[in-house]
C-alpha cells in the first residue's frame, strides 16, 4: 500500500534538531575517545614475569571417558579415581568459575561409575558437568 505524503509537509520538516542531535554525539565520543586514550599515554614501567598467564585464560572442557569395564580416562590415558579428581582440582584452580567436564560412558557401563565420576566433579569444585549421550 503506497503512502501518500503532503508535499508541503515535507517542505515544513525541520532538521534543525536532528543536526544538534548529531553534533552533540559527535563531541561526546571524540571526548570518550581522549580519555581512553589518556590511560594509555601515562609513562610506567610494568614488571616482568616469567610464568605470566593471560587475564582471561580460555576455558577448556575436560572430557572424562569411562569404558564398559568402569575404567576412566582422561587425555587418552588410564587414570585411577583419585588421579581424576587431582586432574579435576588442578582444572578447576585453572579456571574457577568457568571449568566443564563431560563425561562419556560406554552404555554397557555401570551407572555407578557415571555417579562416581559426577562426584569427583563436586569434590573438585566443578558444577558445570554433562554426560554425553548418542542422538
Amino acid at each position: 500500500m503506497a503512502v501518500k505524503l503532503n508535499k508541503q509537509a515535507i517542505g515544513s520538516l525541520s532538521i534543525t534538531p536532528l543536526i544538534d542531535v548529531v553534533f552533540l554525539l559527535l563531541i561526546f565520543f571524540l571526548v570518550a575517545t581522549r580519555f581512553a586514550e589518556e590511560e594509555r599515554e601515562i609513562e610506567i614501567e610494568l614488571p616482568t614475569a616469567s610464568q605470566a598467564l593471560p587475564l582471561t585464560v580460555e576455558p577448556r572442557e575436560m572430557f572424562i571417558n569411562i569404558d564398559n569395564e568402569g575404567r576412566y580416562f582422561i587425555e587418552g590415558k588410564f587414570r585411577h579415581p583419585e588421579e581424576v579428581e587431582q586432574l579435576l582440582r588442578s582444572a578447576a584452580a585453572s579456571n574457577p568459575l568457568t571449568q566443564t567436564v563431560v563425561i562419556r560412558a560406554d552404555k554397557t557401563a555401570d551407572w555407578q561409575h557415571v555417579l562416581t565420576a559426577f562426584d569427583l566433579c563436586k569434590k573438585a569444585g566443578i558444577y558445570n558437568y554433562t554426560a554425553m549421550t548418542d542422538e
